[in-house]
């Protein structure tokens, strides 16, 4: 690496840096908190959350204490639950292992349940000073370009090569400054696509930007399309409840649905479905058509509204105001807005 390129990017991030409230701390439970908030979330969404969740759980043993299902619904909107739930196992064993004292080594910090290798730099380097990279998609495709690496970023070795190259330039006397001016340059000006090397600091000295590649870089494998899943969102209700069902599959854990069928969508084929299940109802109307995005697969949903003629075993039948204080995921927004303006007429 070019000698000044650390000082260089430092002086940069000094001046130009965004006011961030988790850059306003080093207290080790903030910057975990935001860290595992902004993993595949916007900025801007998480500064509200943020505030929101540390007005709930200011501190690690409250959160190790509290309801999963008020954690949960803290985390409403966020998206990627386990992340909410790792949050509360890890903060229940720093509160049990470790007296509530936020472990100041690495491997201990790694160690932690739902931190990675970049969550553990991300706090190790910002609140404790220590000299460990925090390599997310942004630092990635900083260092792909910087240091013109052009292999699958996707592939372990090129992972590894990367990881070190970014620690052998932390400057040991602001490791945490530095990572946060690696992601603050990806976030801002090195972006996907077109990045905007005229404002970079490292321009003169970027591998990429030289040799006029920057677009391209870094290079991603084609990942497969997400499977396309036909579900039927069924709107079960008796009198002024509706039937609700916490979850207890690994994608969407302890969160509440409705009564969801996969692969069929159509009224009455789905009326006969439920039958088999011993759900007695009848079926009233179609309520519209939704769709949620996943990861790794995408939900074609159909909202139906169907009457019980006696409540379902294994669901809750819950009032209007009961619903509003349990956690949905955000797959059921438009299922939720339904329900509420069903409940209404009732």
């Amino acid at each position: 690496m070019h000698k000044d390129a650390s000082l260089m990017l430092l002086d940069w991030y000094d001046d130009f840096k965004r006011d961030l409230p988790w850059r306003r701390t080093r207290d080790p439970y903030h910057i975990w908190l935001s860290e595992i908030m902004l993993q595949q979330t916007r900025v801007e969404t998480v500064r509200g959350y943020y505030a929101r969740f540390l007005e709930l759980f200011p501190t690690v043993q409250a959160l190790a204490h509290a309801p999963q299902e008020q954690v949960l619904k803290a985390w409403e909107g966020l998206g990627y639950y386990s992340r909410a739930r790792n949050l509360q196992k890890a903060a229940q064993v720093i509160t049990n292992e470790y007296g509530g004292v936020f472990p100041k080594k690495y491997d201990a910090i790694l160690a932690l349940p739902g931190i990675g290798p970049y969550t553990a730099g991300a706090i190790g380097s910002i609140a404790f000073g220590l000299c460990e990279p925090a390599v997310d998609g942004n630092v990635y495709r900083v260092a792909s370009r910087f240091w013109g690496i052009r292999e699958d970023v996707g592939i372990p070795a090129v992972q590894k090569q990367i990881r070190q190259l970014v620690k052998e330039s932390i400057p040991p006397d602001r490791p945490g400054d530095y990572n946060q001016a690696l992601m603050e340059l990806g976030a801002t000006h090195c972006c996907p696509g077109t990045p905007r090397c005229d404002l970079c600091p490292w321009n003169e000295i970027c591998d990429a930007c030289q040799e006029g590649d920057a677009e391209v870089l870094p290079v991603h494998e084609k990942k497969r399309p997400p499977k396309q899943i036909d579900m039927a969102v069924c709107l079960l209700t008796m009198g002024d409840k509706i039937a609700v069902v916490q979850r207890s599959e690994r994608m969407l854990n302890g969160l509440y649905v409705y009564c969801l069928i996969e692969e069929e969508n159509e009224p009455n084929a789905v009326l006969q479905l439920m039958k088999e299940q011993g759900i007695d109802c009848r079926f009233v109307k179609e309520l519209g058509e939704a769709k949620h995005v996943f990861t790794h697969r995408v939900w074609n949903m159909k909202l139906l509204h169907y009457e019980l003629q006696s409540p379902p075993e294994g669901m809750q039948m819950v009032t209007r105001e009961e619903m509003a204080r349990l956690p949905f995921p955000s797959a059921m927004n438009a299922a939720v807005k339904a329900a509420n303006q069903l409940l209404e007429l009732k």
